[in-house]
C-alpha cells in the first residue's frame, strides 16, 4: 500500500511527510539531563528549525502549557504531569499539520486533564488535526468528533461521535 501525510508520500518522500507529523508517544523519553527548553531546541533540530526560530517558539509553548518557569529545570526535577505537559510541546515545536497523542492525559489529575484538554481544543480549532488514543471515554467524548474503537486489536467502529453515541443509546434503552 501507500501512505501518505497530508498529501506526501512516505515512501518517496519520507522527509516531507514526517515532517508534517508530530507524535507524542504514550511513553516519556527524555534526556534527564536537559532543560525543557533545550529538548525543545534539539527536537526542533531534527526538523531543520534553526535555533534563533526554535527557541521564540519553545518559549511559547513552555507558556501555553504553563511550563515557563520550569524551562531551565532539569528535566529529570519535573513532576508527571509537567513531563506530559513537555511530551505534547516537543510534538508540537515543528508546527505539523497532523498531532498524534497517545493518551495525553495518562496518569495526571483531573485539574491538568482539564487544561490539557482544553490547549488541545484550541489546537484543533485553530486547523491542526489531532489523533488522539484513550481511554477515557469521556475525553473521546468531549474532544473527537470521529471515533474508531479497537478491539483485541481490530477496529469494531470507525463513525461520527453523534452516531456511536446514539447507537450505544438505542442499546442502552
Amino acid at each position: 500500500g501507500v501512505i501518505k501525510i497530508c498529501g506526501y508520500d512516505l515512501e518517496h518522500d519520507q522527509a516531507r511527510a514526517k515532517g508534517r507529523l508530530g507524535v507524542m508517544p504514550q511513553e516519556i523519553n527524555f534526556n534527564v539531563f536537559e532543560t525543557p527548553l533545550q529538548v525543545l531546541i534539539s527536537q526542533a533540530g531534527y526538523f531543520g528549525i534553526p535555533k534563533k526560530i526554535a527557541s521564540p517558539k519553545a518559549l511559547e509553548l513552555l507558556g501555553r502549557l504553563k511550563l515557563l518557569d520550569k524551562k531551565d529545570a532539569k528535566i529529570n526535577s519535573l513532576s508527571g504531569g509537567m513531563k506530559r505537559r513537555l511530551m505534547i510541546a516537543k510534538a508540537l515545536i515543528h508546527a505539523p499539520e497532523v498531532v498524534i497523542l497517545d493518551e495525553p492525559t495518562a496518569g495526571v489529575d483531573l485539574e491538568l486533564r482539564k487544561m490539557i484538554w482544553q490547549f488541545i481544543t484550541e489546537l484543533n480549532k485553530s486547523g491542526l488535526t489531532v489523533v488522539l488514543t484513550t481511554h477515557y471515554l469521556e475525553e473521546a467524548q468531549n474532544m473527537c468528533n470521529k471515533i474508531a474503537l479497537i478491539n483485541g486489536g481490530k477496529i469494531v467502529a470507525n463513525t461520527d461521535m453523534k452516531d456511536l453515541l446514539a447507537s450505544i443509546e438505542d442499546e442502552l434503552y
